[in-house]
């Protein structure tokens, strides 16, 4: 069976930990860390973990291109390891989604996500899996939007809903994923 991917969108740096841009980037460090399976430097531009789960590889990527180029060490990550596209489920926050809010779908464009946007354009695809996050409705500026943190009463929805999202992740290797979207997609 191809091994599971689950690529973490977010951008690298200190500057950018706690902000809603990077959830992707949480929902796979909190896999990482159920899965005791440790953060190493890639043979490109990205941060992988690798474990075994349900009799399945997986893989997990955190491209370190920033948001926008993210296509890039996601297309060299997938010619090493060869995931199958529906094997790649990409992660990712949704300014379109109430906070709290997840939404796994099989296929589809980007929606405004220039990270998935660089994704699909590089792998020619849109037949490739993805999870968003909600983290609207957004307020001012889009991108200032984005790219700050959450205040402080937004913190616990924020969580939760990561929580959910490590579940789903978890649940996907080795699991049908029209069954998990039926029990996620509430």
């Amino acid at each position: 069976m191809s091994p599971f991917l689950a690529v973490g969108l977010g951008n690298p740096g200190p500057d950018y930990e706690e902000t809603r841009h990077n959830l992707g980037f949480e929902a796979v460090d909190r896999v990482a860390e159920t899965l005791s399976a440790t953060w190493r430097r890639g043979a490109g531009r990205w941060l992988e973990a690798l474990a075994d789960r349900k009799g399945v590889r997986v893989l997990l990527q955190k491209p370190m291109t920033y948001m926008n180029l993210s296509g890039d060490a996601v297309a060299s990550f997938v010619a090493i390891h060869r995931p199958e596209p529906e094997r790649i489920l990409i992660v990712c926050d949704d300014i379109d989604l109430p906070l709290g809010k997840l939404r796994l779908r099989k296929r589809g464009g980007a929606g405004g996500q220039k990270g998935l946007l660089s994704i699909l354009e590089i792998l020619g695809t849109e037949e490739v899996p993805r999870l968003r996050l909600g983290i609207g409705p957004k307020t001012g500026d889009a991108s200032d939007f984005v790219l700050s943190p959450f205040d402080d009463p937004e913190r616990p929805a924020a969580d939760e809903m990561l929580s959910r999202a490590k579940d789903l992740i978890l649940e996907l290797p080795g699991s049908d994923l029209d069954q998990v979207m039926n029990r996620y997609n509430r």
